[in-house]
């Protein structure tokens, strides 16, 4: 690969996948306030899920996590990842949390 190392391309893919899921989960935080209960919601979920389904696959790592770790030693939180370290570090505590907050507001919804 000329110009770009393999390190570089995976934290390039995993960053922007991040950035993804920051809209699919801020978008159904948006939802389930606003009771849109629409596909879109639903949707998301099923990212959620499946993206909760690969973490358990990998034992709580991001496969991108696994790949990028054969090509540094670097113990940072944010090695394979363009966030800053504590970001990096707390990101599945934090997302798991909203992800539950929508869950219940959801719920709430539904029930409503």
């Amino acid at each position: 690969m000329k110009g770009i190392t393999k390190l570089t391309l995976i934290k390039i893919i995993h960053t922007a996948i991040w950035i993804f899921f920051n809209f699919v989960i801020f978008y159904m935080l948006y939802a389930a306030i606003a009771n849109k209960l629409n596909i879109w919601l639903w949707i998301g979920y099923g990212f959620v899920f499946l993206e909760g389904l690969t973490l358990l696959t990998f034992n709580l790592h991001c496969p991108l996590n696994l790949m990028a770790r054969k090509y540094t030693s670097s113990t940072n939180a944010n090695f394979d990842i363009y966030l800053p370290s504590w970001l990096a570090k707390y990101t599945k505590l934090i997302y798991t949390t909203i992800s539950g907050i929508i869950a219940l507001i959801t719920i709430y919804q539904i029930l409503n």
